[in-house]
C-alpha cells in the first residue's frame, strides 16, 4: 500500500514538473495574453535573461509560425494535435492550417540495442532465432514508432516497425495536460466553446490509441486486403502476425518506387495517377473503409506498376448514408442547385444544427456562383473543401472526423496526382461511383430493404410502448420523476463571481487585522519591547503580508 502510494505521489509530481515545463513554452513563444485569460502564470515570473531572448525572438515571428514551433518543442502528442487541427481546418484560419501542416513527425533515432531488447521482450524469444539479419539503421524515426528492414530465417524480406520505450505513458499524460488546458479554455473564454476543445483532444486521443495499437493496424492491412482481394491494380502488403504484437509490427518489405518520385523514374505517370485516385475512390464510395493518410511517401509503385499503400495506422470509415449525402453535395454544387447542396451539407454535420436553413441555401448558393461556374470535371476537389469547411466553420457546423479524414485523403491524392498528370481531374474520376450511389438508392431491394428495416423498428417501438407509458406513470405516482434544468455559458460568470467574493473576503479579514494590530498596539498589551506591543507589530507585519499577496494576485490575473 505505502509503496503504491509513493508510485502515485512520483507520478504526480512528474505530470506537475511537465506542465510547468509546458507552460514555459507556452510563454516562451509569447502566449502571455492567452496564459491570463487561462489564469496561468505571466512570463513576469520568468525572469532569466536567457528565456527572455527567447522570447523577443520568437515573438518577432507570425503567430502562425510560433504555434507550430510550439508544437514541435513539446512533442509527439501536440505534434499530432497540430496535424490534427491542420486537417480540421473549420478549427482555425487559413495561414494557421497551411502552417500546421508543415509539422513533421520526425525524431532522433534511438540506439539499436534497445531496439532489439524491445523486440525480444514483446516476440518472447531472441532475435537471432527469428530474423537473419537486422539492419542497425532505422530506415525511419517518428515520435511513437522506429522501422529497420530485416530479413527473416526463412529468407523474406521484412520491415520491423517498433514502438518507443515508454511512448504511451507520455503521449497519455500529455493528452490528461492537453484535455486540462482544453476544459479550461472552453469555461473561461467564451471564443473556444464554438471550436469544441475538448472534443478536438478526445478525438486526436481515440486516434493516438489506434495508432499506438499496431495489433489494431495489422487488422486493418487484413481488412485492406480482404476488401481489394479482386483487385488486379492494388498490391497488400503481408503481415507476419506470429511476430506481430501491439507494440512490434512485421510486415512485408516493398521494393517500389514512391509515388514521390515518380517524376524522376520512367513509369507511365499518367496511368499511375489514375490508378491512385481510382483506387482511393473504390476505398471511399464502395466499401467506405480507407487510407486516411495517402501522402506521396505512404504510396509506391510495384515495377508491374501496382499501387502498394503503406502504413495503415490511421484508417477511416464512412457508412452508407454519410457517403451517398456526400454524393448529394457533390452533385447539388456541379448541378448548382443549392437546395440540395445545403440539405447534403446538413446531414453531413454532427450535432444541433441550428442555423436556418433558408440562410444556408444562400450561403450556398453565393458559394456556388462565385467558386464553382464550370461543369462538374473543371471542379478542383482541394478549392472545394476549402470552401465547404469555411462555409461550416462560419455557420458553426460540426463535420464528422471520418469525413473530415476523407476530405483530407481526397486533397493529397488530388495534389501529388495532379504534379504526375496537370489534365487530370479528380472530381471527373469520382462521377461515376458518384453516380452509382444515387441510382442505388433506387434499386427494388434496396427500397425493400429500407422499409423492412422501417417496419421493423416501428413494430419494436410500439411494443415497447405501452411499457414505457406504465413506467413514467410509476415515477410520476411515486414523486420520483424528476426535471433537469441545463445552464449554458454561465461558467464565466460564476468564476468571476467567485473570484470578487474572495478578494472582499480576504479584504475584510486584512482589514480587521489591521484594525485589531491597531487597538493592541494603542493598548499596550504584553509582551512588550519598550513602549510596543509584540502581538501589534507581528500583526501588521502579517496583514501587509497579506496585502502584498492581494496585490500579486490580482496583478498576476490582469485585473486590479
Amino acid at each position: 500500500m505505502l509503496f503504491e502510494r509513493l508510485h502515485s505521489l512520483y507520478g504526480t509530481v512528474q505530470q506537475t514538473q511537465r506542465l510547468a515545463h509546458i507552460v514555459r513554452v507556452f510563454l516562451k513563444h509569447g502566449y502571455d495574453d492567452l496564459a491570463r485569460e487561462l489564469h496561468l502564470p505571466s512570463s513576469a515570473w520568468l525572469p532569466w535573461r536567457r528565456f527572455r531572448r527567447k522570447k523577443l525572438e520568437s515573438e518577432r515571428l507570425p503567430q502562425e509560425v510560433r504555434l507550430r514551433l510550439m508544437c514541435e518543442e513539446l512533442g509527439p502528442a501536440f505534434v499530432k494535435f497540430g496535424q490534427f487541427l491542420a486537417a480540421r481546418t473549420q478549427a482555425l484560419p487559413l495561414e494557421f492550417t497551411v502552417e500546421l501542416s508543415k509539422l513533421h513527425d520526425t525524431v532522433a533515432p534511438l540506439e539499436y540495442a534497445s531496439i532489439k531488447a524491445i523486440i525480444e521482450e514483446e516476440i518472447g524469444t531472441s532475435c537471432e532465432e527469428i530474423f537473419a539479419f537486422i539492419d542497425e539503421e532505422p530506415i525511419g524515426s517518428a515520435s511513437i514508432a522506429q522501422v529497420h528492414s530485416a530479413t527473416l530465417l526463412t529468407g523474406e524480406p521484412v520491415v520491423i516497425k517498433v514502438q518507443r520505450p515508454g511512448i504511451q505513458k507520455i503521449v497519455r499524460e500529455d493528452l490528461q495536460i492537453l484535455r486540462f488546458f482544453a476544459q479550461r479554455g472552453t469555461s473561461m473564454i467564451e471564443e473556444w466553446g464554438v471550436l469544441e476543445p475538448v472534443r478536438l483532444v478526445d478525438e486526436l486521443a481515440e486516434n493516438l490509441e489506434k495508432e499506438m495499437d499496431f495489433e489494431a493496424e495489422a487488422g486493418h492491412i487484413d481488412r485492406f486486403a480482404r476488401q481489394f482481394a479482386d483487385e488486379p491494380t492494388i498490391y497488400v502488403p503481408t503481415v507476419y502476425r506470429r511476430f506481430s504484437t501491439s507494440r512490434v509490427l512485421v510486415m512485408e518489405y516493398i521494393q517500389g518506387i514512391k509515388a514521390k518520385d515518380l517524376l524522376q523514374s520512367g513509369m507511365d505517370r499518367k496511368q499511375t495517377g489514375v490508378r491512385i485516385a481510382d483506387l482511393l475512390m473504390k476505398q471511399v464510395f464502395v466499401h467506405g473503409f480507407f487510407h486516411a493518410d495517402p501522402h506521396p511517401g505512404n504510396v509506391q509503385v510495384l515495377a508491374d506498376g501496382r499501387i502498394c499503400f503503406l502504413d495503415f495506422g490511421l484508417m477511416g470509415f464512412l457508412n452508407l448514408r454519410t457517403r451517398e449525402a456526400f454524393a448529394d453535395l457533390i452533385y447539388g454544387i456541379a448541378k448548382r442547385n443549392e437546395s440540395r447542396a445545403s440539405s447534403a451539407l446538413l446531414k453531413l454535420c454532427e450535432g444541433d444544427n441550428l442555423v436556418s436553413p433558408n440562410v444556408l441555401e444562400t450561403e450556398m448558393s453565393e458559394l456556388i456562383h462565385q467558386h464553382f461556374h464550370g461543369a462538374m470535371a473543371e471542379l478542383q476537389f482541394d478549392r472545394l473543401v476549402t470552401q465547404l469547411l469555411q462555409l461550416t466553420a462560419k455557420h458553426r457546423l460540426l463535420i464528422p472526423a471520418d469525413l473530415v479524414m476523407m476530405l483530407k485523403a481526397f486533397s493529397l491524392v488530388e495534389a501529388f496526382v495532379r504534379e504526375l498528370n496537370p489534365e487530370q481531374r479528380l472530381v471527373e474520376q469520382a462521377q461515376p461511383f458518384l453516380e452509382r450511389l444515387i441510382k442505388d438508392r433506387f434499386k427494388p431491394e434496396r427500397i425493400f430493404n429500407d422499409l423492412g428495416g422501417f417496419a421493423g423498428e416501428m413494430g419494436i417501438m410500439l411494443a415497447e410502448l405501452p411499457g414505457e407509458v406504465r413506467r413514467i406513470a410509476r415515477q410520476l405516482q411515486s414523486g420520483n420523476a424528476k426535471v433537469v434544468f441545463k445552464h449554458e455559458g454561465l461558467e464565466p460568470l460564476t468564476n468571476s463571481l467567485e473570484r470578487t467574493t474572495n478578494r472582499l473576503a480576504f479584504a475584510l479579514v486584512l482589514a480587521a487585522l489591521i484594525i485589531g494590530s491597531s487597538l493592541i498596539l494603542q493598548s499596550r498589551i504584553p509582551p512588550m519591547i519598550g513602549d510596543v506591543s509584540i502581538i501589534g507589530v507581528l500583526g501588521f507585519l502579517f496583514a501587509a503580508l497579506m496585502g502584498v499577496w492581494l496585490i500579486i494576485s490580482m496583478i498576476r490575473h490582469g485585473r486590479m
